[in-house]
């Protein structure tokens, strides 16, 4: 009875044993299996992040380079358009220094003129029409509102060089067919014309005579 008892307990312990292999093994398995899985998770939805990451950083350079690229070329635009102009207005000062040297040459000046009044008298035939607005046949207006009063005083501007705002009108009346004559100081009188003036179709007044004053009459 006693060896029976002992072998009961032994077998009791040797099961037991081999159970708790068995619990363990599985537990361990459980473990690497939930390591494994946990790595998976991790370290995948770490490179799944990656890739996206990369191109959104490729796709920022090659926008960053575009946007780079626009800017150099709207600078060289800009560059030239400004190249431009400085050397259109270069041509035009050049222009209108080549026109005034030609009208200088051109001009002649004789002493006297019409009447004792008279310093000297300016004929220049380099002389242009000023151009005109109106269309159709013309006949003179010596109203100060009307758009022909206005464009008889910028051809005795041409003429004198006096600007409108530093002019002031003592005459402008009629000088026969077609033709107008105003006398005109500066505001301070230290400069005083007669201004005989033309009108050409289509082109408007022409300066013909200028008149240099010692005084107003």
């Amino acid at each position: 009875m006693k060896g029976n008892s002992r072998e009961s307990r032994f077998g009791k312990r040797e099961k037991r044993k081999k159970t708790n292999i068995i619990l363990n093994s599985l537990i361990g398995l459980v473990i690497v299996l939930i390591i494994v899985v946990s790595a998976k998770i991790f370290f995948g939805g770490n490179n799944d992040q990656a890739v996206p990451a990369d191109e959104q950083t490729a796709s920022e350079s090659k926008q960053n380079q575009e946007d780079k690229e626009n800017d150099i070329e709207q600078d060289k635009s800009k560059d030239k358009e400004k190249a431009d102009k400085e050397s259109d207005k270069e041509d035009k000062e050049d222009k209108e220094a080549e026109d005034e040297s030609k009208e200088d040459k051109e001009q002649v000046v004789t002493e006297g003129g019409s009447g004792p009044d008279v310093e000297k008298t300016i004929e220049n035939p380099a002389w242009k029409p000023v151009g005109t607005s109106q269309s159709g046949e013309h006949t003179a207006v010596y109203d100060q509102n009307h758009v022909d009063w206005q464009e008889m005083l910028s051809a005795i501007s041409y003429a004198t060089g006096i600007e409108q705002g530093n002019m002031t009108v003592w005459f402008l009346g009629n000088n026969g067919p077609n033709s107008s004559v105003g006398t005109i100081s500066t505001k301070d009188q230290s400069e005083k014309y007669r201004v005989y003036i033309d009108w050409v179709d289509g082109e408007g007044w022409k300066p013909s005579k200028v008149e240099v004053l010692n005084e107003i009459n």
